[in-house]
Order: structure tokens, then C-alpha cells, then sequence
């Protein structure tokens, strides 16, 4: 009896543990990685705002290249919708969407995910002029999680999970554009 007592206190310490460290967290969360790509910077930004384009270099929708898609409106425009839906969980279902375009400067993205999460976030595409002719390219994701997403941010370590799968698919993009 005295051990199931112990195991018990143990768990409930842990996870008032977890919730507490989950608390503290600050409900915004930013990722943001770059990459140089030797290209120009006007080739490289025609290039990402068409969001089909995604499927030569994003992860995510590269997990899944038979996905049902849709898409709405005129891609590489403000308004344009891109939705996806997938059995596979790490893909999901939700819709990215064109918010905001500054003609070969920034592209802002909405977000909205469905499943296996319901949430928002929005993302950003930054393109510089560097030395050489080439293109730095900065890709930010940013978002409120509320109480059961900082849980799992804590237990995943989603920051750095998406992290890297922002760098993966900035080095796709950055092979595709430099072939």
C-alpha cells in the first residue's frame, strides 16, 4: 500500500510539476530561420508567392504528396486560398491562406489548422538582397497557443520540432531554386 502511495504522489507531483511549467510559458511563440539562396531576390520571391509551388519544397506538404487540395482564388494574390486534407497526422487538415504581399519584399500567410489540432498562426516570408546577387530568406511562424498547446509545446518541444522542419524545408527550397 505504502508504494502505491508513493507512485501516486509521484505522479500528481509531476504533473502539477507540468502544469505549473506550462503556466509560465508565455502564450505567443515565435520560430523564424533563414537561409541564403544564390539566386535573385526577385526570382526567389515570384517563386515562393505562388503556394503551389510548396509541393517542391515544403515538408509538411511533401509528407504527403497525395493529399486532397484545394485551391481558391489566383495563386501568388492576396486572397488566395491554398486547403489541404490528409489522413496522414502530421500533415492534417487546415487552409494557408495570402494575407498580405509586399511585391518582392515580404508575403504574410494566414493559417488555420483543423486536425489533428484546431489552431491559428500566421507566417511571413521575408526576402533581402545579399552580396553576390543572392537572396536571404527568412521564414517566420508565429502563434498563440492556449493552456493544453503550451502542454504540449512543453512535452513535444514543438519549437524546436518546427524548428527544424523550417530549415528542412528552406533547404528543399534552396536546392530546387539553386539546380
Amino acid at each position: 500500500m505504502n508504494t502505491l502511495l508513493v507512485i501516486l504522489i509521484i505522479v500528481v507531483l509531476l504533473v502539477l510539476i507540468l502544469m505549473i511549467a506550462a503556466a509560465s510559458l508565455t502564450a505567443d511563440y515565435v520560430i523564424e530561420k533563414e537561409v541564403v539562396i544564390n539566386k535573385p531576390k526577385q526570382e526567389v520571391f515570384n517563386f515562393i508567392k505562388i503556394l503551389r509551388n510548396q509541393d517542391k519544397y515544403n515538408k509538411w506538404t511533401m509528407l504527403d504528396p497525395n493529399s486532397k487540395k484545394e485551391f481558391r482564388g489566383t495563386d501568388g494574390t492576396v486572397g488566395f486560398v491554398y486547403a489541404w486534407d490528409s489522413d496522414n497526422k502530421q500533415v492534417g487538415k487546415g487552409e494557408q491562406s495570402i494575407e498580405r504581399i509586399v511585391d518582392g519584399e515580404r508575403i504574410d500567410f494566414g493559417l488555420h489548422f483543423i486536425k489533428p489540432f484546431e489552431g491559428n498562426a500566421k507566417a511571413v516570408m521575408i526576402t533581402e538582397s545579399v552580396s553576390n546577387g543572392g537572396t536571404r530568406l527568412k521564414w517566420i511562424f508565429s502563434g498563440i497557443r492556449n493552456f493544453p498547446m503550451k502542454i504540449m509545446h512543453l512535452l513535444l518541444n514543438l519549437k524546436k520540432m518546427l524548428g527544424r522542419d523550417l530549415e528542412t524545408s528552406l533547404a528543399n527550397l534552396k536546392a530546387y531554386l539553386e539546380r
